[in-house]
């Protein structure tokens, strides 16, 4: 498969985790949290989805398009270790739904980032809050499995519900 192959098969699987997210957190209460800002085009997308919804962005620096950078008021600019415990001060167990899409394309690196990040992204969520990755969060006790939206191959991306 070539590598554009490749990358349209994972932002159809990305559009399609986030739109099963979204329908499953569309009756509660809560804010939505995105983490790899990037180009601004999923951050864009949740904020169709999510109609209305407060969003609050997770990156290290901006990159985004003009039109996809969030407000100040909600944007954690900086290492994710750093603006993550502010996050858990500020923000604590309101959100109902993560986007991580904190891969840096090395493979092992991109799991130990996850694996290190999700008990701080576990204490920013509510229970029943759902958790769409790029990384498995696999083992961790605070996170249960959801099934991949049908159509999607399972290990292109993971989908998890806060316990």
């Amino acid at each position: 498969m070539s590598r554009l192959d490749s990358m349209i098969r994972r932002l159809q699987a990305q559009r399609a985790a986030l739109n099963d997210a979204a329908s499953r957190i569309a009756d509660r209460d809560g804010v939505a949290l995105e983490f790899g800002l990037g180009n601004g085009r999923t951050y864009d997308h949740l904020r169709e989805v999510l109609d209305g919804r407060e969003i609050y962005v997770f990156d290290r620096q901006i990159a985004a398009h003009p039109d996809c950078i969030p407000p100040d008021d909600r944007l954690y600019l900086g290492d994710l270790f750093d603006t993550l415990p502010r996050a858990v001060a500020e923000l604590g167990g309101r959100a109902v739904l993560a986007h991580l899409d904190i891969g840096t394309g090395d493979r092992e690196e991109s799991q130990a980032l996850a694996r290190r990040a999700a008990p701080l992204v576990a204490e920013l969520l509510a229970t029943g809050g759902v958790v769409v990755s790029d990384q498995p969060l696999d083992g961790q006790p605070c996170f249960s499995p959801l099934p991949v939206p049908a159509g999607v191959k399972p290990g292109r991306i993971y989908l998890y519900e806060r316990v």
